[in-house]
């Protein structure tokens, strides 16, 4: 029987182990919610490392083997991956791919490998976000308008990036609202990672944005369409609010770093600095750990700090 390189391959040589991955990525959607961005890193990892052990072991994959996996191999995969010029940062994505499938395997199908419990990650460098100065993202809402084409979709991304900075939204967030999911009131509940839900309030601006854009749109928008179009009618794609954002900086002559993921770091930090606590903060962004929002003091100090440096006589 030939050796498989893909799991589609695999799916013939060794049903067992292509039934198993599909469990698994049903289990990741189903019962964990994960986004389908992530599912794909996840699938992508798990093809690899698959594909390695076929190589490795000369064979093809089967359960047996599975629970026979030894911290070696584990470690001789991650090293084949850092020679092919995986980042730290990367490299510990694909050690949570392979902890995820193998504790799925444990917990579900009783198939159990303990050498992966054995395997470190790498550390990783913290990097901090990277906000706006507060003038800086004024300056982003009041050049959106002139960095469009003069019509319509001006108005669309210029509510769009209100409702990152004004929000503290993800740009997913923002494109998956509904006509339907118009704020009626000063809060609007928003679903983020893995269908959690929270509300945020929304500023009379924003109310302002988004019915000068629906007033504009050329579409007829009705309950279940999305409330963002794009030209042709259908759901609005990231992209087109990235470039825009690309556009703004140019003009601005903002750093690479000011996009529109850059627009939520800002709403944090901003809010941190005007007296913010981090829980209220933690609750607005939908981050599911508070060490998560800390790093937002981080920023703040460091802000904190440029300005006793700048402007201290004796330092």
């Amino acid at each position: 029987m030939a050796k498989s390189s893909t799991i589609k391959q695999l799916s013939i040589a060794m049903p067992e182990i292509s039934n198993l991955v599909g469990r698994w990525l049903r289990f990741l959607t189903s019962e964990k919610r994960m986004s389908k961005h992530t599912i794909d890193a996840y699938m992508r990892d798990l093809r690899s490392f698959l594909n390695f052990l076929c190589t490795h072991y000369g064979e093809n994959i089967s359960l047996n083997k599975l629970e026979n996996i030894s911290v070696s191999d584990f470690r001789s995969y991650l090293a084949s991956r850092r020679m092919g010029g995986l980042t730290s940062r990367s490299m510990a994505r694909v050690l949570s791919t392979l902890r995820s499938f193998f504790k799925y395997c444990d917990r579900i199908e009783c198939i159990k490998n303990l050498a992966i419990q054995h395997i470190k990650a790498p550390k990783v460098p913290r990097s901090l976000p990277r906000p706006l100065t507060e003038i800086s993202a004024m300056d982003v809402l009041d050049s959106v308008k002139f960095m469009g084409k003069g019509d319509w979709t001006d108005l669309r991304d210029l509510a769009v990036i209100t409702l990152l900075y004004g929000c503290g939204l993800r740009i997913n967030e923002a494109l998956s609202l509904n006509f339907g999911n118009i704020p009626r009131s000063d809060t609007m509940v928003i679903k983020g990672k893995r269908g959690k839900e929270r509300l945020v309030p929304i500023l009379p601006l924003i109310h302002k944005t988004i019915k000068n854009y629906v007033d504009a749109c050329p579409f007829p928008l009705k309950e279940g369409d999305p409330l963002f179009m794009g030209i042709r009618g259908k759901r609005l794609n990231p992209r087109s609010i990235q470039l825009t954002m690309e556009k703004i900086r140019g003009t601005l002559g903002l750093p690479d770093s000011a996009t529109p993921h850059s627009l939520r770091h800002s709403f944090a930090t901003h809010l941190l600095s005007a007296g913010g606590d981090l829980r209220t903060i933690q609750e607005l962004l939908g981050h599911k750990n508070l060490s998560t929002t800390q790093h937002y003091t981080d920023v703040d100090s460091d802000a904190l700090m440029s300005v006793y440096d700048k402007a201290h006589p004796r330092s």
